[in-house]
C-alpha cells in the first residue's frame, strides 16, 4: 500500500496527537489532500505532515480553521500577511481586554475598602460602562 516517506490516517493522526476523524475533517474543509493508494486509502508523504504541522501551529496562534484554510490556500503572498494581520489585532485587542481584566482584579485585591464595589476605580469603571448604553452614573 504505501512506500518509503507515505503514512496512513492513523499513522499521521498518531504521530501527532489527533484523531482520525480531524485529519479527515479537515480534508473535508480543502486544508488537507492527501494521496489515494488504490483509489480509497489516504496516504499522508512529507508534504502533508507539514501542512499539519502548520495548521496545528496556526491553532495555536488562535487562527480559526476558516482562516487558516484562507491562509494555506492563497496563492497571493499578500493575502496570507493580510490573514495574519487580521489575526495579530484580533490577538492585540483581546490582549488589551485581558489586561484591563487584570487590572481591575488586581485594582479590587488590593482596595481599602470594606466592599470593593464602593471603591472610586471600580465606580468609574462602572461608569464607563454604563455610560455606553445612555446612562450617566451608576444609580
Amino acid at each position: 500500500m504505501k512506500s518509503t516517506g507515505e503514512m496512513s490516517i492513523g499513522e499521521i493522526a498518531e504521530r501527532f496527537g489527533l484523531a482520525t476523524h480531524v485529519l479527515r475533517h479537515w480534508e473535508s474543509m480543502g486544508l488537507l489532500s492527501p494521496a489515494r493508494a488504490e483509489g480509497r486509502w489516504r496516504v499522508y508523504g512529507e508534504g502533508d505532515v507539514y501542512r499539519v504541522a502548520i495548521i496545528l501551529r496556526a491553532r495555536d496562534a488562535g487562527l480559526s480553521l476558516e482562516r487558516i484554510r484562507e491562509m494555506v490556500t492563497a496563492q497571493d503572498p499578500a493575502v496570507r500577511a493580510e490573514v495574519l494581520q487580521g489575526q495579530l489585532s484580533e490577538l492585540r485587542a483581546r490582549l488589551a481586554r485581558i489586561q484591563a481584566s487584570i487590572d481591575l482584579l488586581e485594582c479590587a485585591l488590593s482596595c481599602d475598602h470594606d466592599d470593593f464595589t464602593q471603591c472610586a476605580h471600580f465606580q468609574a469603571d462602572l461608569a464607563e460602562r454604563v455610560s455606553g448604553i445612555g446612562w450617566s452614573a451608576v444609580q
